[in-house]
């Protein structure tokens, strides 16, 4: 598809004290075809801010243009970045501090860039990271993008958040895993094993991938208690739950097998060198099992993309990593790959 012929990719700025707004400039400096089309929903003297953080060693400043709609950023040149002003600073907030006014810009750009792609005037969002404790401090009642998301497309579908199920997929070249639960305790996340949660996410695990592969994934699911249990030794959750949940999907014709061994399970999984691994995706009982492997495998690669959702919507693997915030030494290279994902995703079939 011509670029003349897409709709435009909005790129959250993230909060404005971390890193999100240095690798949106990184990623229009030295990426101009991956945001080709792409713009920045944000604060147009927080972007100034961090172009002048990546300047480095030149000293030349990279153009930040502010446009008055997302069409326009489908116009502009390359290595320019377009800033669409959806929200607004007083006065900037310190680099690398909990900000209570940089919670709520960040919370005001991703609720402005998923009420326009549901309304369909962008092709998708990928958002920079934000701050859970800033969101806090700012009085949103949710503690990440994914929440935050679910409950703005509930509101448009005209639903309730339980009958607009999501998940979060982490993903790299070598290794996709699905979570069961996301953003609670381990003790809660203990208790959001039921067979309902299970299966539901081999649903929107199927569903999704199907899109994207073209055929049924290979669905690999990990056991929640060490040795999957070994036969009831070390917890029934297995026997009780998971795996009557597979067996539920495969009458449904899932390709889903175990529950398999947590220590191995993502290691069969993984792809390497113009080899497959025995599984397309690995669903995880819950967010460090899941994570640590995809994270382990490297950071700057990785890109979490919401499952679920009645649009598209990816982020990079990393947080706010205030310790470096306006060093100019934060990585794009993440963020890159999810803007490239998030193409991927919104191209018609």
């Amino acid at each position: 598809m011509n670029i003349d012929e897409r709709k435009a990719v909005a790129i959250t700025m993230g909060d404005a004290a971390g890193i999100g707004p240095e690798i949106v400039a990184k990623a229009f400096r030295d990426a101009p075809q991956a945001t080709r089309g792409c713009f920045v929903a944000g604060d147009l003297a927080a972007l100034r801010r961090a172009a002048k953080a990546i300047r480095g060693t030149q000293g030349v400043d990279l153009p930040v243009a502010l446009i008055e709609s997302a069409a326009q950023a489908l116009a502009m040149p390359p290595r320019c970045i377009p800033v669409l002003q959806t929200t607004a600073f007083g006065q900037l907030p310190a680099w690398g501090e909990i900000s209570a006014a940089a919670g709520k810009a960040a919370a005001e750009c991703v609720i402005w860039a998923a009420n326009a792609a549901l309304r369909g005037e962008i092709a998708a969002l990928v958002t920079a990271p934000l701050h859970k404790e800033a969101l806090a401090a700012a009085g949103v009642s949710f503690p990440g993008h994914t929440e935050l998301l679910q409950a703005r497309a509930a509101e448009w579908l005209r639903k309730p958040v339980s009958e607009v199920p999501v998940r979060m997929m982490l993903a790299n070249d070598e290794l996709r895993t699905v979570l069961v639960s996301i953003h609670m305790s381990l003790r809660d996340a203990l208790a959001a094993v039921t067979f309902e949660n299970v299966l539901q996410t081999l649903r929107i695990t199927h569903e999704a991938l199907q899109r994207t592969l073209g055929r049924s994934p290979r669905i690999g699911v990990a056991g929640l208690n060490p040795h999957a249990g070994e036969g009831g030794l070390f917890g029934r959750e297995e026997i009780d739950t998971i795996r009557p949940a597979i067996d539920a999907a495969r009458a449904a014709g899932i390709d889903a097998s175990g529950p398999h061994a947590p220590d191995t399970v993502f290691m069969r999984a993984r792809a390497g060198a113009g080899r497959p691994g025995e599984f397309d995706v690995v669903v995880a009982m819950y967010h460090d099992q899941g994570l640590i492997p995809v994270k382990y495998l490297g950071v700057e690669q990785g890109v979490n993309v919401t499952l679920g959702l009645p649009l598209v919507r990816t982020s990079p693997d990393h947080g706010t990593a205030f310790d470096i915030a306006g060093t100019g030494r934060a990585d794009a290279s993440s963020l890159v790959e999810a803007i490239r994902v998030a193409r991927q995703l919104s191209e018609p079939a």
